[in-house]
This record gives structure tokens, sequence and C-alpha cells, in this order.
């Protein structure tokens, strides 16, 4: 694998433990909707993730992801449709595709 992909790969683990470490320890939707410091420091990770997931892609097209697609469109989303992301757009983010992007990553990882 190439050096710069395992930069990115390591950019997106950091990025999604970021994330983990941001939430409120009671995963609680509310709180998190009500915290808006927490969920632009979600947004920006998510910015990260998708960007080096689509630079990841542009260089080893081979190297195969979940929802790549996904994740890279909702990183264009976050950037330019700002006004459309929404607290529960980012909680459902959080809860279903994160967690399976998460292993992946470690997996190419090791």
């Amino acid at each position: 694998m190439k050096p710069e992909i395992l930069t990115w790969l390591e950019d997106i683990d950091r990025s999604i433990m970021e994330i983990y470490e941001f939430l409120p320890e009671s995963q609680n939707f509310f709180q998190f909707e009500n915290d808006l410091k927490t969920r632009k420091a979600v947004e920006r990770n998510l910015e990260i993730i998708g960007e080096a997931l689509n630079r990841i892609i542009k260089l080893d097209p081979s190297i195969q992801i979940t929802d790549s697609r996904k994740i890279i469109d909702t990183r264009n989303r976050i950037i330019h449709g700002y006004d459309s992301v929404t607290a529960d757009i980012l909680w459902l983010i959080i809860r279903k595709p994160l967690p399976i992007l998460h292993e992946e990553v470690k997996k190419l990882l090791s």
C-alpha cells in the first residue's frame, strides 16, 4: 500500500476516534443536538474523512470501502450544502455507517 494511502487511512481513523470522543457520554441525541461545538467538531471530522477517502479512491480505486461514494458525497454536502446538514443527519451517520467505516479502516491499517 502506498504511504500516502496509509497516511489518509490514519487520518480517517483519527477523525473517527475524535468524533467518538466528542459525543456526550450518555449517547443522548438531544444533548448532541443542543451542543453546537460538538456538532461543528463532528462536521469538521466528517469533512476530513470524506476528503481523505476521496484521495484514497482517486489514487487506488481497487481499495474497497463500503459506501465510499456516499461518504464522499456527505463531505461535499457538508461543505457546499452546509445549510441542509441537520443534527439528525449527523447523528444517523455517527450511529450507522461510521462504525462500519471504522472497522474497515482498522482492517486496512493492520
